[in-house]
């Protein structure tokens, strides 16, 4: 039985695969696919109001003709790209996509737009992405598959990712599998170990998320070594935290002291040294 095994008890059946896009997904300045930012805060009151208006049945679930207009006048981004709907600005490009774009201050472009609401137990959650490409739209999400929009789904679907990236690595061979090989103690992956950890805490099982810091700890030095770099700080922070709850006050140091020394020399200069160097006064 595996350490998440032995925390969490046994697998849950596999949920469907999902695939959380980043910027460096994108192979140019100007994707084809955007999600746009502000869309629950600038954004929140008039997606609501279209959703009012677009979706009867309330099923969270909007496709619609928009456009896009440069705010040269925007106090925080000159080149700034705000997405209308109806009239109702529903939130903005992200800011190196709008940067990038070809669009005069003057003029406007028309966009197809997918937009998802839920409303969740704080309010009217949305997320709403914009199609730039040539053609029809190509849609990552559906009615029938919905991004994750709570902050629960988000967390699984980032769990599920990571296990994806593992898993695939594993099976891929080569250099790439012995990378993440390098990287696993008993098992565990250190990247599988993010959300857990951050579970454990959550629950206030303490003991627990510390063990599971320091299998990750060693995973991370591992792959560290290997590559000749220094390990992700996340796993030591998480324990030094969890030290400083529990009032472990020299293991806290201790923890601290053992990520500096697997930093090679020219990066050691970190926020965990300046950490340890403040405890040690």
């Amino acid at each position: 039985m595996g350490i998440l095994q032995r925390l969490f008890g046994p697998k849950q059946p596999p949920a469907e695969q999902v695939h959380i896009p980043t910027a460096l997904d994108w192979s140019s300045a100007v994707p084809d696919l955007v999600k746009l930012s502000g869309t629950t805060t600038i954004g929140k009151e008039a997606i609501a109001a279209l959703a009012q208006r677009s979706d009867p049945d309330d099923s969270g679930y909007i496709e619609a003709v928009g456009s896009l207009q440069r705010e040269p006048n925007n106090p925080v981004d000159p080149h700034a790209v705000a997405v209308f709907a109806q009239a109702e600005r529903i939130g903005y490009l992200p800011g190196h996509v709008a940067k990038a774009l070809e669009l005069s201050p003057q003029g406007s472009r028309p966009v197809r737009l997918q937009i998802f609401t839920q409303l969740l137990e704080k309010g009217l959650r949305a997320e709403a992405w914009c199609w730039l490409g040539e053609g029809a739209p190509v849609w990552q999400w559906s009615e029938q598959n919905r991004p994750p929009l709570s902050v629960s789904a988000k967390r699984s679907a980032e769990h599920r990712e990571r296990h994806r990236l593992v898993r695939e690595a594993l099976a891929e061979g080569g250099k790439r599998a012995e990378q993440f090989k390098a990287g696993s103690v008993d098992g565990l992956h250190y990247l599988q170990a993010v959300e857990p950890i951050k579970q454990l805490k959550r629950e206030g099982r303490l003991d627990e998320a510390l063990a599971l810091c320091y299998v990750a700890i060693e995973g991370a030095e591992r792959a560290a070594r290997r590559e000749k770099t220094s390990p992700p700080p996340f796993y030591t922070e998480q324990a030094a935290i969890v030290h400083r709850k529990l009032g472990q006050r020299d293991e806290e140091i201790a923890v601290l002291r053992r990520y500096v020394a697997a930093c090679p020399p020219q990066h050691r200069e970190t926020s965990l040294k300046a950490r340890l160097e403040k405890l040690l006064g």
